[in-house]
């Protein structure tokens, strides 16, 4: 029975598309053969589009259609628990939501005031710890990527390092074991939920991640990377550790600070400007945390 399916869906609802939504919901599990077989059915019998036809007969929802519309548009997003990845990437769990409408308005500026600007690096760099940057550059990553950019997400804080954690990554090695000649590139881990989505995590915790971050490796990792990636973004130890901070900065050119709002003090903002100035590299923007 599947197999006749298989074949009568490719015929009768979309017989260009190996994406139709037909196809999509039995993909996803949506539905079952026999439910596609009452769809076709009642789309026939009513003249409905095979999605509607679904709804009315209420074997998925609403929340189905957005999904398999999404995948046919390429604009992957996720269900709460899919992927296994942490609730912290609201752009994959809650792509419609006010937060991530903010968060598409930054890529914006971004893109405007950066990247068409021939930029491709950006370090995400918080004033202190836990004003977090780790949770805007992952969710930054992800918007950056539904609109195609090949993406590539670097955790360059390599004394507490979280895109680990929040992505899942099972791959162990990461930036500082490049940067120790431990490693090449192939230790960069394709995110298979999103289209466009690359992560590198951090690695082995190393004992002195100043140096690390200091050496001339550092430079010939990044140049190598703005040959296969659109954007780049850097997840960055926070500037209260100076030195860390400004290696990393340095590397891309341009930075966005991050701050939390009731949290940190406008003169600590004010003293990251200049150490970032001092680098000779650009602020492209400020970010304020609410939470």
């Amino acid at each position: 029975m599947q197999d006749n399916m298989t074949h009568l869906l490719g015929t009768n609802i979309d017989t260009v598309s190996e994406r139709s939504i037909g196809r999509l919901l039995l993909q996803l599990g949506k539905i079952s053969a026999q439910d596609a077989e009452a769809v076709l059915r009642a789309q026939q019998d009513l003249g409905l589009r095979f999605g509607d036809a679904a709804l009315k007969l209420k074997l998925i929802t609403e929340a189905d259609i957005s999904q398999v519309l999404s995948m046919q548009f390429n604009y992957p997003y996720l269900h709460a628990g899919q992927g296994n990845y942490s609730d912290e990437l609201v752009a994959a769990y809650q792509p419609f939501s006010q937060q991530v409408e903010e968060l598409r308005v930054l890529r914006s500026q971004v893109m405007m005031r950066w990247i068409n600007e021939g930029y491709k690096s950006l370090a995400i760099v918080s004033v202190n710890e836990g004003e977090g940057a780790s949770f805007l550059a992952a969710n930054l990553a992800i918007v950056f990527s539904q609109l195609g950019q090949r993406t590539l997400l670097i955790d360059a804080n390599l004394r507490d390092p979280r895109q680990h954690k929040i992505f899942n990554l099972k791959e162990k090695l990461g930036l500082s074991d490049i940067l120790a000649d431990r490693a090449t590139m192939s230790v960069v881990t394709k995110v298979d939920s999103f289209v466009d989505l690359s992560v590198l995590g951090a690695g082995t915790l190393p004992p002195n991640p100043q140096e690390l971050l200091n050496r001339d490796v550092f430079a010939s990792f990044m140049n190598a990377a703005t040959s296969e990636y659109d954007v780049i973004l850097i997840d960055s130890t926070p500037a209260s550790f100076i030195a860390d901070a400004q290696a990393t900065v340095a590397r891309c050119g341009g930075a966005l600070i991050v701050s939390r709002l009731n949290h940190t003090r406008l003169s600590d903002v004010s003293e990251v400007r200049s150490q970032i100035s001092m680098t000779g590299a650009r602020v492209v923007g400020s970010v304020i945390n609410d939470f």
